[in-house]
């Protein structure tokens, strides 16, 4: 059952980046709105989750909260070291290589965080079906979110179309992955607590210094690219709050 659960999230996440795929001319609408939907994955899923687990405190704070700060430092100190912000023609191969590579670390961390998706479907299924089937709806309800921003984010940095849709199948077997090992495998859930504050830093930093910058370029800002990032945001809100 956990395995038939996730197949649907297998199935969501593709459809997510097959959508950011064909947005074309709209590629700012979309910058936008994947911004959105980071941050309210951030603030109404990730971090809620992470301290709902009651994780240790160091120095009188959270562990999840002191991992979002190194994930979110660890990101700029690697972007300023690398210059990745420098237009300098002498050094645009340089710059456009080394912000390929973030994309594909972002890729990557999404795919990731959607094997743990699958996880919890497992390890939930271990306690309860029904509680299996409430964690595989919520994953579902936001793996469309996911395949959005793996592709819309490993592209954004410059990587061919090949790549980008070679993440996006990780990211939608992930689950299916996940799933089917967490018969074998629990994760401690300070451990838990921890990664998911870590991905949280990771996913703020990516959308206020590199998404949003981006997609409000003074040649494409407009009201609608504004009013985008709001709708994202908000349809976060709306999926965790059904899902949750």
């Amino acid at each position: 059952m956990p395995i038939l659960l996730s197949l649907a999230a297998f199935v969501m996440t593709l459809l997510g980046g097959f959508v950011a795929d064909r947005v074309g001319r709209r590629r700012h609408l979309v910058l936008g709105f994947a911004a959105g939907v980071m941050l309210g994955v951030v603030a109404f899923d990730l971090l809620p989750e992470a301290l709902a687990l009651e994780p240790l405190r160091v120095h009188g704070v959270p562990l999840p909260m002191l991992t979002l700060a190194v994930a979110f430092l660890g990101m700029h100190i690697v972007e300023r070291s690398m210059g990745m912000h420098d237009t300098h023609e002498t050094d645009y191969a340089t710059h456009r290589h080394a912000r390929a590579g973030v994309g594909l670390t972002a890729g990557s961390a999404l795919v990731v965080h959607s094997f743990l998706d699958g996880a919890a479907i497992g390890a939930a299924y271990q306690t309860d079906t029904s509680l299996a089937v409430a964690v595989a709806l919520g994953v579902i309800a936001h793996d469309f979110t996911d395949g959005f921003n793996t592709y819309t984010v490993t592209s954004l940095y410059g990587n061919a179309r090949r790549r980008a849709l070679t993440l996006l199948t990780l990211d939608a077997l992930a689950p299916v992955a996940g799933a089917t090992i967490t018969t074998l495998v629990t994760i401690p859930n300070a451990a838990l607590g921890a990664y998911l504050g870590l991905f949280a830093g990771f996913l703020l930093y990516l959308a206020t210094s590199d998404i949003l910058p981006e997609a409000h370029t003074p040649r494409r800002a407009t009201g609608w690219t504004l009013t985008a990032t709001v709708l994202g945001t908000l349809f976060m809100w709306g999926v965790i709050g059904l899902t949750g």
